[in-house]
């Protein structure tokens, strides 16, 4: 097992650190994020192959049987109940991906070894404070984009680590948004600087697959079936770009997790006084969010 070598990094280097750990350990992030989101895939796939208007028999003139689309209220009450589903699978999917991810990561940046499986168990006792956290960072950040965009995206920055420290330090969602206040202090403009680049990468990645894809759909509208074909290849297509791209921001993410607390409470030093990593957050007083 390598040893862990922590010291306060620049952005340059932690994007250096953040590439470097995904190309060495690429399956293994991959799987983390491509395991989970199957179910997405499978359930978009299922929507734009199988899933069809429920139809109703009633007689015609004559008495011919006639199959008709059933009213308003029933594909109404269909469309909810799958809307229901879908957000249960896609919270699902995005809990265990980034738990996950920022195991693995975590484990990996000390100098230890993990696997696909192990990062994904470490999860499932997490659900609940993982869900926590996430809507409360999505409600933190929605607030603050009343008060116009700008707010919104420092809001954002500000929030970037709360995941990690939930999942890495045990703290609750109201702890964790706060904790991650206190290590972002005077470093939004590089956690803005992340956002940046895995946007970059996501538009990118999507403008090169989904563009040409965009145009053949554009000229077989008129050929229902090819175009369901071309959607089932589209839903394909997203599923990679999220599954390549996603763990880029995770990653990077832990990384400068790491990287704030070097800075600010000496994890390194702690680290070499207790190598098995379960150091606790600094026992000093963590201001609120709105102090």
């Amino acid at each position: 097992m390598a040893e862990p070598v922590l010291r306060p990094l620049s952005l340059g280097e932690i994007l250096d650190r953040t590439f470097s750990l995904y190309r060495r350990h690429f399956l293994l992030f991959v799987g983390i994020t491509a395991i989970p989101h199957l179910l997405i895939l499978v359930l978009n796939l299922w929507q734009t192959v199988v899933m069809k208007a429920p139809m109703v028999t009633t007689k015609g003139p004559l008495g011919v049987q006639v199959h008709r689309p059933t009213g308003a209220s029933g594909v109404m009450s269909l469309g909810l109940a799958w809307g229901l589903v879908a957000i249960a699978v896609y919270l699902f999917a995005y809990l265990f991906s980034q738990g996950g991810t920022i195991y693995a990561v975590s484990e990996l940046y000390l100098g230890r070894s993990t696997t696909v499986g192990e990062s994904l168990r470490r999860v499932w006792g997490q659900l609940g404070g993982l869900f926590g956290v996430v809507m409360l960072n999505g409600l933190a950040v929605m607030g603050a984009c009343i008060f116009l965009i700008i707010p919104g995206i420092y809001v954002a920055c500000r929030l970037i680590t709360c995941v990690p420290a939930a999942l890495l330090e045990d703290l609750g969602a109201r702890e964790s948004l706060e904790r991650s206040f206190f290590l972002t202090k005077d470093n939004a403009g590089r956690a803005f600087l992340i956002y940046f680049l895995y946007f970059v990468l996501v538009y990118a990645a999507s403008l090169l697959l989904m563009f040409p894809l965009g145009l053949a759909l554009g000229f077989s509208a008129k050929d229902p079936h090819m175009v369901r074909i071309l959607t089932g290849v589209i839903q394909v297509g997203t599923f990679l770009i999220g599954i390549v791209v996603g763990p880029f921001l995770l990653i990077a993410t832990s990384v400068f997790y790491y990287d704030l607390r070097v800075r600010k409470e000496a994890f390194d030093l702690q680290l070499m006084m207790n190598p098995s990593g379960n150091i606790p957050a600094a026992t000093s007083r963590i201001p609120s969010l709105l102090s």
